[in-house]
């Protein structure tokens, strides 16, 4: 069977990427002014690290949970045992190095194991989501070139998740048909520190999904970076929330792991009934949760109904994947003054978050909350663009677009040079592992020290510069709806808008 060709060649060099116009004395002055004022992070990594080593390495030394779902808990040897048997399923299915398998079904403890096993044999993880349509499983599979579709459903899977694959001529593994396959040896095939590692699809304004590339050494870094700020040890315990498709996912179903921590995957049937979330936050014992603003708001206003002292051993809420308002921060910092708030911001093609603030009573005088401080190994950069087509740097308390350096950036949009030129340049400011910068088309502004709670520098962010939105935390382009809904016969042309709503 056809497993999926290698990436690589559906992936821009450095030297194809564009050069950013600006010019050598504004690159420097960019250079000094985000070391300046805190925009770049340095922090020693070990950026060669798998998962799955520290995974075997915690199930040696002493054996605990690692992952539960609603059905069953996976110890760390237990979750270690079947991430090889699956790795003997996929390599005998012919999956090698570079290539891309396809993940879906219910979330669960399995994908975890799946994701540890596309580790191990060096392939590339993407995710296909049970809830999408058929036609949305068939482009992400087919433009990721997935030759192999592994389902992680203990029962019968979703049909539009078999019918998408058909149609992508993906042939279908069940993780159910790795049960007493002999385990995988060796240790995980790692050929350098910027090899592909996962593939997550996002919104496109031509009416197709754009795969972002992440690399091994930006998610590793992602998820130490998360260790590091939320002070993650192996007595945490994070929900896993996220539906597969969102790059959240990854962390949360990583990043614990790597401490001897657990992870809990809240089902959706939990994680959409607040009370019953709260409920099972506390009798889980979770400490870390990760939600969209929308749905902070509906847990604060459902507590009412929840027993007193709910959510008592919770230790940091974090907010993404839309703006995070003042005033729901003001009602959590009230509500919850135990557990933290985080505001966190950062795209996919970036290995997720690539800035992290803790909410104070101090930024509750700002009308938009900072988003905060680069995390470790990111560089940021505010830049104008100028009438006569260069950028320029901006200084504190000037709007300007948000650009992003460092270790994170990812590779690219998959098999889609014109994009990945539209959004990724080579950086003109340093000489960084990848040598890479990002265009976010956010606009933001830098935050002279003491504005709101903070004693240094931080990030304001201001909205959107073109016609992306978020809806309850999803990325969507109003050009992508448009074109979709002018596929229909009847449908001669499209405009979309967006009315917000405020009760």
């Amino acid at each position: 069977m056809n497993a999926g060709g290698p990436v690589a060649g559906r992936l821009l060099a450095l030297t194809e990427l564009p050069a950013l116009a600006v010019s050598v004395d504004e690159a420097g002055r960019a250079r000094e002014l985000a070391a300046r004022h805190g925009m770049t992070s340095d922090r020693e990594v070990d950026l060669a690290d798998a998962v799955i080593a520290r995974v075997e390495r915690f199930a040696a030394e002493r054996d605990r949970p690692a992952v539960a779902d609603r059905t069953r808990t996976l110890s760390y040897a237990g979750l270690a045992a079947e991430a090889r048997r699956l790795a003997t399923l996929l390599e005998d299915a012919g999956v090698r190095p570079g290539t891309v398998v396809g993940v879906g079904g219910e979330r669960c403890a399995t994908v975890v194991a799946a994701f540890l096993a596309i580790e191990l044999v060096g392939a590339l993880y993407v995710p296909a989501d049970e809830t999408w349509p058929a036609a949305r499983v068939r482009d992400v599979l087919d433009q990721a070139g997935a030759g192999v579709l592994l389902t992680v459903d203990a029962g019968a899977t979703a049909p539009a998740l078999l019918e998408g694959a058909a149609e992508a001529g993906c042939t279908v593994l069940r993780a159910a048909d790795a049960d007493g396959r002999a385990p995988w040896a060796g240790e995980a095939r790692l050929e350098s520190l910027d090899q592909p590692r996962y593939v997550l699809f996002t919104s496109g304004s031509t009416g197709r999904p754009k795969g972002a590339v992440v690399e091994h050494q930006g998610m590793v870094n992602h998820l130490y970076a998360k260790i590091v700020d939320l002070g993650l040890t192996g007595a945490d315990v994070v929900a896993q929330t996220a539906p597969l498709g969102f790059d959240i996912s990854v962390w949360q179903l990583l990043c614990p792991l790597l401490v001897g921590g657990r992870v809990d995957v809240v089902g959706d049937e939990v994680g959409h009934d607040p009370v019953a979330f709260a409920r099972a936050v506390d009798e889980r014992g979770i400490t870390v949760v990760e939600l969209v603003p929308t749905m902070v708001r509906h847990l604060l206003d459902d507590l009412a109904a929840a027993p007193a002292g709910a959510l008592g051993g919770l230790r940091w809420m974090i907010a993404t994947g839309e703006e995070l308002p003042t005033e729901l921060s003001r009602r959590w910092l009230q509500a919850m003054p135990h557990a933290r708030l985080l505001n966190a911001y950062g795209p996919t093609e970036c290995s997720d978050d690539v800035t992290h603030h803790t909410v104070t009573a101090g930024d509750l005088e700002l009308l938009r909350l900072p988003i905060g401080v680069p995390v470790a190994n990111a560089r940021l950069y505010v830049l104008r663009h100028e009438d006569d087509g260069t950028w320029r740097a901006c200084d504190l308390e000037e709007t300007g677009e948000l650009f992003v350096g460092g270790v994170c950036v990812g590779r690219g949009y998959l098999g889609d040079p014109k994009r990945t030129a539209d959004a990724f340049y080579q950086d003109p400011f340093e000489a960084t592992a990848t040598g890479r910068l990002y265009r976010t088309g956010d606009a933001v502004k830098l935050l002279p020290p003491g504005a709101g709670g903070d004693d240094r520098p931080t990030l304001q962010y201001l909205g959107r510069v073109d016609r992306q939105v978020k809806i309850s935390g999803v990325r969507m382009e109003l050009g992508e709806i448009e074109a979709v809904l002018q596929r229909h016969p009847a449908v001669g042309a499209a405009a979309v808008v967006v009315h917000e709503y405020r009760a």
